[in-house]
């Protein structure tokens, strides 16, 4: 395989692993979230469902070996209430989107496409869940301001034993 191939086949376990993190999250979301946003903390799940078993096999066609789910996942605060669900929806989007950046960086014709539509989808849903938006989704440290993540090892939103990029939610 070449750099470039070993690059993608990175990112995309990256992107995978991010999806199996939002997919745990959204089924915390979902217990907490009110009544009048639990179609769209649904939606949500499904979406990334979905992404997560076209990543699963787009690795296999890399011939690689997706990465599993973690049995559970940490998460960046506590979620006692609909309020934090939402929050942590918002975080959760904003996190695949990283995962997502990363990838339209490392890919190449319909999968850079592909990974460009995914990352659209986490910024919308993101603004959607928080009521605003950052001027670069997936690109959080050059969003500035006071409410850009801190995404260095040992902040909430770091990495624990995955890549940085791979932390698009709670990390295990």
């Amino acid at each position: 395989m070449s750099e470039a191939q070993d690059k993608e086949l990175a990112a995309l376990q990256a992107a995978l692993a991010a999806e199996h993190a939002a997919v745990y999250g959204y089924g915390v979301v979902g217990g907490r979230v009110g009544q009048g946003r639990r179609s769209e903390a649904r939606t949500a799940y499904d979406a990334h469902r979905a992404r997560r078993d076209a990543l699963a096999r787009e690795v296999r066609d890399l011939g690689g070996e997706p990465v599993a789910a973690a049995a559970g996942y940490a998460l960046p605060f506590a979620v006692p209430d609909s309020a934090t669900a939402v929050r942590l929806a918002a975080e959760l989007e904003d996190r695949v989107a990283g995962v997502y950046s990363d990838l339209v960086r490392a890919a190449e014709g319909g999968r850079r496409t592909t990974a460009a539509g995914a990352l659209r989808e986490a910024a919308v849903r993101a603004v959607r869940w928080r009521g605003g938006s950052v001027a670069f989704p997936g690109l959080a440290e050059r969003a500035g301001g006071p409410s850009a993540p801190d995404t260095g090892p040992g902040s909430p939103s770091g990495p624990a034993s995955a890549p940085p990029s791979a932390s698009a939610a709670p990390t295990a």
